[in-house]
């Protein structure tokens, strides 16, 4: 399994763009550099319903949403939810919601824990196991240039980001079938 990180300049193709669909500049950036090469494309998107991220949902089979466990983050999560259907609707037929991961939790706030409580109960299985921990060594990363990874990968906030790609790898393994004897 073969997963790729790409910056794409997206932003100044989108200014750019002489197109009559926008939302596509993406999806054709994609096809034309990535195409078969990878088994996974991440695409992390600014915390916004713009244009970056309408493009990244027309491009995409499925989206992860990070929620912190705040209570407007839920209100966020109602809108996000919507212009994914939106998208789905309209100009991305395949597009289906991977599952929701709970970040920056802190197993010691009452109102974290409700949060989780509730997004549990409203999504079920599609809620992650996993849930990435507020620590500062994650938050400390960006200002040093570095992913959390190469930032200090024994912190607790590297160890839970390996234990959710773990759990989204074993989500998406085919299954082997045993040859006879």
């Amino acid at each position: 399994m073969q997963a790729c990180l790409i910056q794409l300049g997206l932003e100044r193709d989108l200014i750019t763009a002489r197109t009559l669909d926008p939302s596509r500049v993406l999806l054709k950036k994609i096809d034309t550099h990535v195409e078969e090469a990878f088994d996974f494309v991440l695409i992390d998107c600014p915390p916004s319903l713009g244009l970056l991220t309408v493009n990244s949902l027309a491009a995409a089979d499925s989206v992860l949403i990070p929620v912190q466990c705040e209570y407007y983050a839920l209100e966020g999560l109602s809108a996000l939810l919507a212009m994914v259907q939106q998208i789905k609707d309209h100009r991305n037929p395949r597009l289906e919601m991977e599952r929701i991961v709970r970040t920056m939790h802190d197993p010691r706030n009452n109102l974290d824990n409700q949060v989780s409580a509730q997004l549990i109960q409203h999504f079920g299985d599609k809620v992650f196991r996993t849930m990435i921990p507020r620590n500062v060594r994650v938050a400390e990363a960006p200002s040093h240039g570095l992913p959390v990874m190469l930032y200090d990968k024994a912190s607790r906030g590297a160890i839970s980001y390996m234990a959710l790609a773990s759990e989204m790898a074993r989500r998406h393994q085919t299954p082997t079938v045993p040859t006879p004897a």
